[in-house]
Order: C-alpha cells, then sequence, then structure tokens
C-alpha cells in the first residue's frame, strides 16, 4: 500500500493525524445546486483568510468537504484521482496558482508554496459531472533568477526561467521539514489532498532553450540544447518524475512556436524543439511515466488544430475569449466531434498586465462554463489566480510571474497575504464566481 504522505506532512509539521470536523469551513461551504449538490468548496473569502492558517487545519476543512458525505478522522491511505478518461484534458477548466506569489515571505526569503496551495484547496471549485477542473502549479523547478528570494516590485526575478537537474524549487519546497518529509513527498500530499477535493493538477513548464539552464553538481551551469541529447533525455525524465509524483497535465509555454511555426510572433528566448521532437517527447513522457491520462496543453497552440493533436496536445490557450457567449457555444457545437484537442476559452492568461474589469471577467467565466448546447461538448478554459481571488490594484498576473515581491507591512508572510489580494470587492467578486459554479456543477 502507498505511503499515507498527508499523515506523514501533519507528523513533521509535529500535528496529530486525528481530523476533526471544522465549523469555519461549514459557514463558508457553497455547494452545487441540482443533482450534485454534494460537490462543496467555501467562498465568499479573501485568501489571506485561508493562507493564515493551519496545514492541519487546512486538511481538516479538505476533509469536511468530502463529496461523499462521509468524514474521516484520520485522511485514507490510498487516493486515486478523478476519472474523466484519458483525454479528460480536452474539457477541462484549467486553474492555475502561482504559487510562488502565495508562498511564504519572511523578509526577502520565499518558502513553502506547496503549502500555501493545500490551504488554498478548499477554496478551489471541485470539478462537475461532465468536466475536470485542473489546478495548474506555476512554479515547480528552481528559477534561475533568485530562487528562494523575494526583491522589488520591479527587480526581473522571472518565473519563465527554470534550472533542471536541481531539484525543486525552494520558493515551494519547505526545506525546514525536509529531513522528516522529502519534497517529493510534500508535493505528493498536495495531489492528494487535491484528488480527494476531486480536482486534477499540473504544471507550467518552458522550451525556450535559453531559459533553461542544467545544473551539475560538480560544475558550473550548463545552457540547455535541444540538439544535446543528453539533455532531451533530462528534459523528459524530469517530466516523468513529476507525473509519478501525482500531476497529469502540463502546461507547455510558447507551444504554439514548436518547429518555427509562426514565430515571427515568438517572444521567448532561444531555439524551440523541431515538430517532431515534440511529438516524440510527449509520447515518451506518457509511455515512461504509465499514465495514458496525461492533459499536455500548450499556450497559444489553437489556430492549426490538426498540427497541434497531431503534436500530442489535448487544449490550446489564446484561440476566442469568453467575451463573446454565443460564438463560443457555436465553435463548441463545430468542434464538438473533436475528442482529443480542442482550443480554449481563455478569461485571462499569464501575459495579462491589467484591464479587464469584474464585470468582463464574469461574463467570460459564464462563458467558459455555459457556453455549449451539450456539457460533454464543452470547451476547455484557462483561468488565473487573478481569476478566482483578485490581486490588488497595482500589480497584476504578469507582474508577479515576471517579478517575486512582497507586499508584507512588516516583513511578516500574514501582512503579505493580507496585503496581495483585493480586499472586500475581492470577497464579493469570489462569491460571484462561486454562484456561477454552483450552477455549473451538476452539469
Amino acid at each position: 500500500m502507498k505511503e499515507n504522505y498527508v499523515n506523514k506532512l501533519l507528523k513533521s509539521l509535529s500535528e496529530d493525524i486525528q481530523l476533526k470536523e471544522n465549523n469555519w469551513t461549514k459557514e463558508r461551504t457553497y455547494h452545487s445546486l441540482g443533482c450534485y449538490a454534494s460537490k462543496k468548496w467555501v467562498a465568499n473569502i479573501v485568501p489571506a483568510e485561508l493562507l493564515s492558517r493551519s496545514i492541519k487545519q487546512a486538511v481538516e476543512s479538505i476533509a469536511t468537504l468530502s463529496e461523499g458525505g462521509i468524514f474521516y478522522e484520520k485522511f485514507p491511505d490510498e487516493i486515486l484521482s478523478p476519472n474523466y478518461g484519458d483525454n479528460w484534458g480536452r474539457l477541462a477548466n484549467y486553474i492555475e496558482l502561482n504559487n510562488r506569489a502565495i508562498a511564504q515571505m519572511n523578509f526577502d526569503r520565499t518558502c513553502c508554496g506547496m503549502l500555501s496551495c493545500i490551504k488554498l484547496l478548499p477554496a478551489i471549485p471541485p470539478s462537475a459531472k461532465s468536466w475536470a477542473n485542473c489546478v495548474i502549479i506555476s512554479q515547480i523547478f528552481p528559477n534561475i533568477f533568485g530562487d528562494s528570494y523575494n526583491k522589488g516590485p520591479f527587480e526581473e526575478n522571472s518565473i519563465y526561467g527554470i534550472k533542471l537537474n536541481a531539484g525543486y524549487s525552494d520558493n515551494v519546497i519547505s526545506y525546514n521539514i525536509a529531513d522528516k518529509i522529502t519534497p517529493e513527498e510534500q508535493i505528493q500530499a498536495f495531489n492528494d489532498l487535491a484528488h480527494f477535493r476531486g480536482i486534477k493538477t499540473g504544471f507550467r513548464t518552458v522550451i525556450s532553450a535559453d531559459q533553461i539552464k542544467v545544473a551539475y553538481p560538480n560544475g558550473s551551469d550548463e545552457t540547455f540544447s535541444w540538439c544535446n541529447p543528453e539533455h532531451v533525455e533530462l528534459y523528459i525524465n524530469e517530466s516523468v518524475k513529476l507525473m509519478n509524483l501525482g500531476f497529469e497535465s502540463m502546461f507547455i509555454d510558447s507551444a504554439k512556436h514548436i518547429g518555427g511555426y509562426d514565430c515571427e510572433n515568438y517572444t521567448g528566448v532561444g531555439d524551440l524543439p523541431e515538430y517532431p521532437q515534440m511529438q516524440y517527447i510527449l509520447n515518451e513522457i506518457r509511455a515512461r511515466s504509465g499514465k495514458t491520462t496525461i492533459s499536455f496543453v500548450g499556450e497559444k497552440s489553437s489556430d492549426d488544430f490538426e498540427r497541434y493533436r497531431l503534436m500530442g496536445l489535448n487544449a490550446g490557450t489564446d484561440f476566442i475569449t469568453g467575451d463573446d457567449f454565443f460564438a463560443v457555444k457555436e465553435l463548441s457545437e463545430k468542434l464538438k466531434y473533436n475528442r482529443v484537442y480542442a482550443p480554449g476559452v481563455e478569461i485571462e492568461n499569464d501575459n495579462y498586465e491589467g484591464g479587464i474589469s469584474y464585470e468582463q471577467r464574469l461574463h467570460r467565466i459564464n462563458t467558459a462554463l455555459f457556453a455549449y448546447y451539450n456539457a460533454s461538448d464543452k470547451l476547455p478554459s484557462f483561468m488565473q489566480t487573478n481569476d478566482i481571488f483578485p490581486l490588488r490594484y497595482d500589480t497584476n498576473t504578469h507582474h508577479i510571474m515576471m517579478t517575486n515581491p512582497s507586499y508584507s507591512m512588516d516583513g511578516s508572510p500574514e501582512s503579505h497575504w493580507e496585503n496581495l489580494f483585493a480586499k472586500d470587492d475581492g470577497r464579493f467578486y469570489n462569491h460571484k464566481v462561486a454562484e456561477l459554479f454552483a450552477h455549473a456543477l451538476c452539469r
């Protein structure tokens, strides 16, 4: 039987593994309307209310929201990912959480972003009857511009530069407890808790060669090259390791331009894999992990549907926004026989720098959740942290991808969490998002 990583995480934090129903959660529970009223999550909140709680409280909240109506006094030993078939990614709603931005920021240091994601899980709506919700984690590998440090609000600390063969980012792992629970086990605990919530999980990665470094224990870092077979093998194996830790989706930055396609609009840095090479890589990740359920998502890979389907992708972004409900509905009908790959509805992407009102954002989410004739034909959709939990007025999604500022007034993580997000208006917006999901989840 698989080791119980959630219990191991609790013990590493000097917590007992006996769980109690959480009244704070019950007072804030929303649920789906209609046939699947057992699907529950917390809403009408601001993230600081969750992020300032303990991991034990977060696990108790997750247990309290059990879809089966059974409260588990100890977290179950074996949790399976929700089963929506091999091509679930063709229909899914992808919600990217910037785990670096919500990490613990103690003065100039950053850590524990995966633990913060665990704390936010109760506020992520679970999957629907006909399609999955999937959380995409922004950072998993060390970044090359100052990993584990936060800097000023305009100093580059881009999440788009990664280091392979160096384990996992100090920004997202709690190394204070690594002698009791390894980084890999911390990731597995997050995935088990997400799966218990009825949520799929994935991670963002980059493919621009000059944005990737290969680390060597006894030598200098080396710039990645797609012409180097050892580098390609490392890229595959690092991805397979993550799939074996419980992830089932990989969001591929700049995927549209693989093989030199439309490179006049390419904004990454460095060479990209060739088209047959990427086909091989994605096939190998599926084969070596033994998972037929992996969903590969390509950024902007959505204007030549057959090209991206044959590459091995299941969804692509940036083809249509949710601004025109009826255009999305007709596109859903047009593509309903494409069961492996489809372009997605974008609410917001990682390059968003502001300008969308709450009302426009809610309209786009409404379109993503309801613009179809049959729920089994819906298009995938793409949201950011900002679409569920609005950020403060003077920052935006792209800014916190490119920089890693602390918004703390006193150097404490609690102050950062309080000031990173919008307050009263953010709470009301979160309530309105929950109302939309409540009507969608029984479909």
